[in-house]
């Protein structure tokens, strides 16, 4: 019994390390994060005439201001 825990103790402390020792490797540049947040939406992502009317009616149907 002592022999599978100590074996499954060191198969986990094995992958676990592998596992870890892989995410540090392939770090990602921050300041390439950053400069693709910083974008605009553009203008695809603007609601139409019509959508908003469709908002100000669900919000003054559900009781909202």
């Amino acid at each position: 019994m002592k022999k599978n825990i100590v074996i499954g103790l060191a198969i986990l402390a094995l992958s676990t390390s592998g596992a870890l020792a892989a995410k540090k490797s392939h770090a990602k540049p921050k300041a390439a994060a950053a400069a693709t947040t910083a974008s605009s939406p553009g203008p695809m992502m603007q609601p139409s005439a019509a959508d908003k009317a469709m908002y100000m009616k669900n919000k003054h149907d559900s009781g909202m201001k």
